[in-house]
């Protein structure tokens, strides 16, 4: 899909990025007030309508259907707003129509591969292995249902789960993973430091600090 390879080369984030990774944040935390600002400011900086759905609909993988559902919530009582003001956003274009016969665990393997840049071998480990459904829910479901919807790229998913991990508190080795993945896809450091500022502006300093270090762990050579 044209769209899941569209690789940004820029060193800054461009601001629909930008707006990308504030609602993400905002979202997980559940301010709503502060939401509701940067849902407009993303829609003023080129968002489609479908775009900022999908990036909230993603998010209850990683943040649960509640804090997913406040977003959406949110977002609907936004867009009505702006149509009763006159503003007429831009709705953009809808998922392409997925196989049904498609081996979605297959789908899934093959799309963490393209993410990780790694080819998964032997037995399953860990969290897998310990409990394997879980193994099962995250290719079939995540990596095939979520992530095969073009309406985003993998780098726009990849900028959402970073966001949003980046927010929370106590997923540093998922962070780890996800930063990890999306410098793989193409996200520069000088990116992902951009994100962390957000994160500083948007949810605090201490938990932009903690997303920090993970990064620096991780390129310190």
């Amino acid at each position: 899909m044209n769209a899941q390879n569209n690789i940004n080369a820029n060193q800054s984030l461009n601001p629909q990025q930008r707006s990308i990774v504030s609602i993400a944040a905002l979202t997980a935390v559940g301010d709503i007030e502060h939401l509701k600002t940067q849902l407009n400011n993303g829609l003023d900086a080129g968002l489609t309508i479908n775009e900022i759905k999908e990036v909230l609909v993603q998010l209850y993988a990683y943040c649960g259907f509640p804090r997913s559902l406040n977003g959406i919530n949110t977002f609907m009582s936004v867009v009505e707003e702006r149509k009763a003001k006159g503003v007429t956003d831009v709705v953009g274009k809808e998922a392409s129509t997925i196989s049904d016969n498609a081996n979605k665990y297959e789908t899934g393997k093959k799309t963490l591969q393209t993410l990780t840049g790694r080819e998964e071998k032997g037995p399953k480990t860990g969290a897998n292995a310990f409990a394997p459904v879980i193994d099962t829910f995250l290719k079939e479901h995540l990596f095939a249902d979520i992530f095969s919807r073009d309406i985003l790229t993998y780098q726009q998913r990849e900028l959402a789960t970073i966001s949003v991990l980046s927010a929370m508190e106590g997923v540093a080795p998922q962070l780890q993973f996800h930063l990890g993945v999306g410098m793989n896809i193409g996200l520069t450091e000088s990116q992902l430091n951009q994100v962390f500022s957000i994160i500083e502006t948007h949810i605090g300093k201490q938990q932009a600090e903690i997303a920090k270090n993970v990064l620096l762990k991780m390129t310190d050579k």
